[in-house]
Order: C-alpha cells, then sequence, then structure tokens
C-alpha cells in the first residue's frame, strides 16, 4: 500500500496520463474525488495536493485536459472538502465544550483556539491551503474551535480558489518546461518538504517562546 503511494505521488503525471489514455473525460471525477477527500477526510492528508495540481496544469498546458473546466471543478472540491471537514469539527466541538477540565483535556487551551480561530483564523485557513497535512486538519480544527460559519466560508472559498487556480496556472505555465519535466519528481520532493519544514521550524519556534515565557 505504503510503495504503490509513494510511487503515485512521485510519478503523479505518468498515472494521471494513462489514466487520460484510457478513461477519457473520467479524469475529472478522479481529480475531483482525490481533492475532495484530501480537504475533507481528516484521515487522509497524504494524497498528493500541490503537485497534482502542478501536474493537471501541466496536462492542461498539453492540450489533454481543460483548463477552465478543471479549475472550476477542482476549486469546487477543495471548498466542499473543507466545509465536510469543518462540519466533522463542528460536530464535536460542543462535545468538546462540555469536558471537564481533566490531564488530557485543557479548557483553558481550548478557549484561547476558539479566540484565535475568531481573531486570525481566516488568514490561518488561506495560509494552511499551501502547507501539506495542515490543510487538511486546519478545517476540522476552525470546527472545533466554533469559528463562525460565515466567516469560514468566506476564506474556505478564497483561499481554495488561490490554491486550485495559482497551482494549476503556474503547473500551466512551466509544466510542460524541458528542464521541469526531466526533474519533476525532484520538484515534487520539494514541494512536500519545504512546506513541512517551515511548519515544523514554526511550531519549534513556539514551542520554545512558550518554555521561555
Amino acid at each position: 500500500m505504503l510503495p504503490a503511494l509513494i510511487d503515485f505521488v512521485l510519478h503523479v503525471d505518468r498515472h494521471l496520463a494513462d489514466f487520460v489514455a484510457a478513461y477519457g473525460a473520467w479524469i475529472y471525477a478522479l481529480l475531483f474525488l482525490i481533492i475532495f477527500v484530501e480537504t475533507g477526510v481528516v484521515v487522509m492528508p497524504f494524497l498528493p495536493g500541490d503537485s497534482l495540481l502542478f501536474v493537471v496544469g501541466a496536462m492542461c498546458g498539453a492540450g489533454l485536459m481543460d483548463l477552465g473546466l478543471t479549475m472550476g471543478l477542482l476549486t469546487l472540491a477543495a471548498v466542499a472538502g473543507n466545509q465536510c471537514n469543518y462540519a466533522l469539527g463542528r460536530h464535536f466541538g460542543p462535545r468538546v465544550f462540555q469536558w471537564e477540565q481533566s490531564r488530557i483535556f485543557n479548557k483553558q487551551a481550548f478557549m484561547k483556539a476558539h479566540d484565535f480561530y475568531e481573531k486570525y483564523g481566516g488568514i490561518t485557513l488561506v495560509a494552511a491551503r499551501f502547507m501539506p497535512f495542515v490543510r487538511t486538519f486546519a478545517p476540522f480544527v476552525a470546527g472545533v474551535a466554533q469559528m463562525s460559519r460565515r466567516k469560514f466560508t468566506l476564506y474556505d472559498v478564497s483561499g481554495g480558489a488561490l490554491w486550485v487556480c495559482g497551482i494549476t496556472l503556474i503547473g500551466y505555465a512551466f509544466g510542460n518546461v524541458p528542464w521541469i519535466k526531466e526533474n519533476l519528481d525532484k520538484i515534487i520532493w520539494a514541494m512536500i518538504l519545504i512546506p513541512g519544514v517551515l511548519v515544523l521550524l514554526g511550531g519549534l519556534r513556539g514551542r520554545l517562546k512558550r518554555r521561555s515565557a
């Protein structure tokens, strides 16, 4: 299972091209499902969102897919996935509020998370779109923290459109450049590792600040 997943992530261009050759327009349904599951199911943070969008943009640039239809459908998938994830968190949020203070649950910290998402949750949700793993959990945490649905939807739509259209257009413009095609596996690793390292460094920095305080 894991080797197959790694192979799909690193050679997503080849697998998608094979799928288009075999099933044609069904590629749109497959891509919609992948983006929806990655953003909408908390247990699926490992799907290749950024690299997938880049490769899809390159395929549009090569004439294998329609650019406008692709961006529209995948933006819808990203928004719907986040809404599903938020709804799950929103459902479990009231139960969390009722928990008693314990070693496992810190009610004060939870209230701080709620206040944080009301103040800074918008920019957090938009930035999280470009961070593997984080984008899967951010909408769920927003729901648990009881961020207002109106505010969440505003940043869900804007962040989803920026993420999908931005990376797809970059792939459309540069994905068929010979040097990029030859080094696509290295580019995919960079798209996965660099945001992950930045997240880890940010978390470590925050932890060190809390200790010093």
